[in-house]
């Protein structure tokens, strides 16, 4: 039972729930959304109005409004958290139950990238998929693809993310002891693995010999590879406003739950990225399938070369 109660129903009783209060951002939220879509799709589509071009700043509009109503709506959360003290373990088990939904969620959402990985990979003499076959050349990655070797810089970032699995597991280690001083410096050193991983994955894009216009394999390799990337990009902003409210001390040993959080979806990330390099990266870059020798020999012959672009 929690040890503050504060009673937000009517009927004079006191209990353990959380009644959220009314509030305006999921209204506001919800334009925020339609105005980010519609300046897209205006971008996209080169639609004007009143004879003005929209391009991207309908697009940034929208995105402005997004992130404030993020940032307002979070704010209120933390409120309800750090100084009202609602957010009691009763209600932690909702809010546990919401994350691991939306981590799977997420799964869900790369076993599509990888489906499509492996569709193109597996069955690359389709005989219903005539444009495939002329593209792979009957084996995988296409011998005019100059693929990124896995154990070069793949490898290294590899390295960095297992490390800030270690980082972010030594902070929730030192929360749930109280130990402030070595959950701050470990949470740091987490968000700064973070950014060092995405330098070297811009790194790794600047210099790739092959581009997400290269047919399949740049599809589908910068597709499932740069989604997550964008996913890290997340998790550090994530971890880095946790490492400034447990420099405010909204953390302790016993209410740690947006800490937590973060660190599950951190987590989520390290695990995705093992299975791209493993499948992306080392099985699909380096062993693939099919008569690669052929396949080279088919590509010279149709007047072809390595590289991508």
């Amino acid at each position: 039972m929690a040890d503050h109660i504060v009673e937000y129903s009517t009927t004079g009783r006191p209990h353990p729930y959380h009644l959220v209060r009314p509030s305006i951002w999921p209204l506001i939220g919800a334009f925020a959304a339609m105005f980010l879509a519609l300046g897209a799709v205006f971008f996209m589509h080169g639609v004007e109005i009143f004879g003005i071009k929209v391009g991207l700043k309908g697009f940034f509009i929208g995105l402005t409004c997004v992130l404030a109503v993020m940032f307002f709506w979070w704010k209120d959360i933390i409120f309800e958290s750090v100084t009202e003290r609602v957010h009691n373990p009763i209600t932690e088990v909702g809010l546990r139950y919401g994350m691991a939904l939306f981590i799977s969620s997420e799964v869900m959402f790369f076993v599509a990238f990888f489906w499509a990985f492996f569709d193109a990979s597996l069955f690359i003499q389709d005989a219903h998929e005539v444009l495939r076959m002329e593209y792979t050349h009957g084996a995988w990655p296409p011998p005019q693809i100059t693929t990124i070797p896995a154990f070069e810089l793949p490898f290294l970032m590899t390295m960095i993310l297992l490390l800030s699995g270690c980082t972010v597991t030594w902070a929730h280690a030192a929360i749930v002891h109280g130990d402030q001083k070595n959950f701050i410096k470990a949470l740091g050193l987490t968000v700064l693995l973070g950014a060092f991983f995405l330098c070297f994955q811009a790194y790794e894009y600047l210099h790739a010999h092959f581009s997400i216009k290269d047919g399949t394999y740049g599809s589908t390799f910068f597709m499932a590879t740069g989604f997550h990337g964008f996913h890290v990009i997340i998790g550090t902003i994530f971890l880095f406003v946790c490492w400034l409210r447990a420099k405010k001390g909204h953390f302790t040993a016993d209410k740690h739950f947006g800490f937590e959080a973060a660190a599950w979806y951190w987590h989520f990330v390290d695990v995705v990225w093992l299975f791209l390099f493993i499948a992306v990266y080392w099985w699909g870059g380096m062993i693939g399938t099919g008569d690669h020798e052929a396949a080279r020999a088919a590509l010279e012959a149709a007047g072809g070369g390595a590289g991508g672009h």
